[in-house]
């Protein structure tokens, strides 16, 4: 195999995107921590009639046999933010004008919004991922039919007038032709018109390798990037054609799902649906985004690629020239797969395809190399096969997880295909969000691969690894906001209400980016002037989807009728009265996946779960085998999907003393954190049972590193106790007054008191 000299690592510092249930990255992240699935019956409105031209039929001509997808939600595009003139967006293809968009996005997160003037004093490139059709193709051919129209209207007998009016009437139903068509349907422009509006002089130039082009593109930026060419990189995918047109190509190649849904490497799994969307990622070397003190994702520490080679069919996929890309990107980026947390495959939902490629990824990932468990999935699954664009859609994906250390799920998935054998395998197919824990012992980071495959034989893998070992930002994906507002009287309160729903226009849709961005100012602004000292209190909970001016008029309804409320709107008045206490559970109270949210979002948290890892792992009575499938703490908690594991086997584990005692508490403790970060502190501490050992660290008796000792200790005699097989242990639950409590035991064992 070729060597390598390895002298560069490229920074990811900034993203964009928008795809199918996802109007941002945030929004994405949404999508993909909560396993939405944004695959959904064809929008008439916006695409193509499905009465039409579905058939479930295969063989029908001119029809297909699949009515979903996923496709974009609808996008307010202003082109005086760019110096377009308003006329030129008919002959503009839709490519273009959100390509605009999504650059845009990825360089403000990246910090350096279009006036920067580093973009123009510095070699920026554009490398993007673009097939070679584009939407605005297939309309104005269409409009050059009309020959054929006018020779089936004279066959016919129509006459001259009413030819020339039902023609006329045709090709109004299609864009005209113009001065900006000709650019406005190239490819190669989606590129070139974002270094001219952002004034970019580095290269700028499209790549076409079907459904790996994004990978393709990436490929080239970070090569130019290594050879010091460019001293940024914006690249990714671009993909918006998801007409009729694009569902005919794929429908004839008989590889759509005839249940109009994706499932890879499922049992269930019997073709892909396509998706649109775009991509786009703000690319420096390590070093550079360092010394700028860039905000660093995560980092390609390689890029494999391979061709098929001659097989049996061009478009026909070969897992062993998938496994050479595989095998090339580990040993350009020096690393040993068996380091892997996380693949994000191409995994199409095809049985054939998935097949192969599990083949391919088993060569690469074998049981002898690989001692622990690996995720695999595929963002497929929630937002359909993006083409052009799937390879940035899997990119950002894990550079996400990585970032937010967090396992996201795979849809559909919870059975596999029996003839992969995945549980045979060093993967599995999480279907559930988890942490991502590494421990603080290891020095080992958090690593993800991803794949993306072409026709005609194009393979790429991505190698990333994480840039930080711990947490440091909170995982918020917008999800939730609380408005909060409080007042030394009734009537200020209302107005202080009112003026936050006069802020907020009435029409309301939650795909609205711009409006929910002005919700969270306005929540955010709210909260900094609540106090609980003021005598009136009131707090709004709302989700993405609720209408916070219907909810504002709701509670307005509640102050003036001086109801309390029990959520999502609460409405206390009067001053706040008592003391608060902490109440800590004892053994019993574990249940499967407890916590997952909090150690998720919050970095104290995820610091707490590394923690309890190590300590967990330090006292285990004997060596952990690492061939043992989920040994650790996190996978107890966790709980494994069933095609690993029987769910009895798994709660089981859960429940082992050792296991139930520092899960509870590792999960104590990270709510006492996080309550911290709030200022919200105890007057009092109280606990059950074990639960006495967390009260007391609340309490400030103990650091968190002697609780979490304490907790190890304490399970570990406790299960040894039970385990000696001569006493399985007992309780004893007394129910009466301390003070006859006390009397009784100094009565008979004042001796021993």
């Amino acid at each position: 195999m070729k060597e390598y000299k390895k002298d560069t690592d490229i920074a990811i510092i900034g993203m964009g995107c928008i795809f199918p249930g996802s109007v941002n990255l945030k929004a994405f992240w949404h999508l993909l921590y909560q396993g939405v699935d944004a695959i959904e019956p064809v929008p008439a409105d916006t695409h193509w009639p499905i009465e039409d031209y579905f058939d479930a039929d295969p063989s029908r001509p001119d029809h297909v046999y699949c009515s979903r997808g996923g496709f974009i939600p609808k996008i307010n595009f202003d082109p005086t933010v760019f110096g377009m003139p308003p006329n030129n967006i008919s002959a503009t293809d839709t490519a273009q004008l959100l390509g605009l968009q999504v650059a845009k996005m990825a360089l403000e997160d990246a910090g350096y919004p279009k006036e920067h003037p580093l973009l123009s004093s510095a070699r920026v490139n554009v490398i993007l991922g673009v097939t070679g059709t584009q939407e605005l193709v297939i309309p104005l051919g269409a409009r050059l039919g009309y020959p054929i129209w006018e020779h089936a209207l004279d066959t016919a007998g129509i006459s001259p007038e009413q030819k020339d009016r039902i023609c006329r009437h045709i090709q109004s139903s299609y864009p005209a032709w113009q001065e900006n068509s000709f650019p406005g349907l190239l490819g190669n422009v989606v590129a070139g018109r974002i270094a001219n509006r952002f004034n970019l002089s580095g290269t700028n130039s499209v790549s076409d390798a079907a459904c790996a082009s994004s990978l393709s593109a990436l490929h080239s930026a970070v090569m130019e990037l290594s050879a010091r060419k460019c001293d940024m990189s914006i690249t990714g995918g671009v993909d918006c054609l998801n007409d009729i047109f694009m569902h005919m190509c794929f429908a004839k190649t008989g590889v759509l799902s005839h249940t109009s849904d994706a499932r890879p490497f499922s049992k269930d799994a019997d073709g892909t649906v396509l998706g649109e969307g775009i991509g786009m990622l703000v690319l420096k070397r390590l070093a550079d985004a360092r010394k700028s003190g860039d905000r660093i994702y995560a980092v390609i520490k390689g890029v494999g690629t391979s061709s098929d080679g001659k097989t049996s069919a061009v478009y026909a996929p070969d897992a062993a020239g998938q496994t050479k890309a595989l095998k090339d990107a580990y040993h350009q980026a020096e690393i040993d797969p068996a380091s892997v947390g996380l693949v994000e495959a191409h995994g199409t939902g095809t049985r054939v395809g998935d097949k192969v490629e599990f083949t391919a990824l088993n060569a690469c990932f074998t049981p002898e190399t690989t001692a622990c468990r690996i995720a695999i999935g595929s963002v497929k699954s929630m937002i359909g096969h993006t083409k052009a664009a799937a390879g940035a859609a899997g990119v950002i994906k894990a550079t996400l997880a990585l970032h937010h250390k967090v396992i996201p799920p795979t849809l559909k998935a919870q059975d596999p295909d029996p003839e992969l054998a995945i549980h045979q395998s060093v993967f599995y197919l999480n279907h559930r969000s988890k942490p991502w824990i590494a421990g603080t012992n290891t020095t080992t980071p958090r690593r993800a691969g991803v794949s993306a495959f072409g026709f005609g034989g194009s393979n790429y893998h991505v190698v990333l690894e994480e840039h930080a070992s711990e947490k440091n930002h909170v995982s918020w994906d917008g999800s939730v906001q609380i408005a909060a507002f409080s007042a030394h009287d009734v009537s200020t309160l209302v107005k202080d209400l009112d003026t936050f729903a006069n802020r907020l226009t009435p029409d309301f849709s939650p795909d609205d980016d711009e409006r929910q961005h002005l919700i969270s100012h306005q929540c955010a602004e709210s909260r900094k002037t609540f106090h609980t000292r003021d005598d009136f209190r009131l707090l709004m909970v709302m989700e993405k989807s609720d209408d916070p001016v219907a909810l504002a008029a709701t509670a307005r309804d509640m102050i003036e009728q001086k109801k309390s409320g029990a959520g999502p709107i609460y409405f206390e008045s009067g001053p706040v009265q008592g003391k608060l206490g902490f109440l800590f559970p004892g053994q019993g109270s574990q249940y499967p996946d407890m916590g997952k949210d909090l150690f998720s979002v919050f970095p104290e948290a995820m610091a707490v779960l590394d923690l309890a890892q190590d300590i967990f792992t330090a006292h285990s009575p004997n060596p952990v085998d690492p061939a043992t499938p989920f040994p650790d703490l996190a996978d107890r908690m966790f709980v494994p999907p069933l095609h690993c594991q029987e769910k009895s086997v798994s709660e089981a584990r859960l429940r082992h003393t050792r296991a139930a005692q520092m899960s509870i508490g590792a999960v104590s403790l990270a709510m006492i954190q996080v309550l911290k970060r709030f200022n919200v502190l105890p007057h009092m501490t109280c606990g059950h049972s074990f639960g006495e050992l967390p009260a007391l660290h609340a309490a400030g008796w103990m650091d968190d590193t002697t609780l979490l000792n304490l907790a190890a200790v304490r399970g570990k005699h406790m299960a040894d106790a039970g385990d000696t097989g001569t006493d399985s242990g007992s309780m004893l639950a007394v129910q009466a007054p301390l003070t006859d409590i006390e009397t009784w035991i100094n009565d008979r064992f004042s001796d021993l008191v």
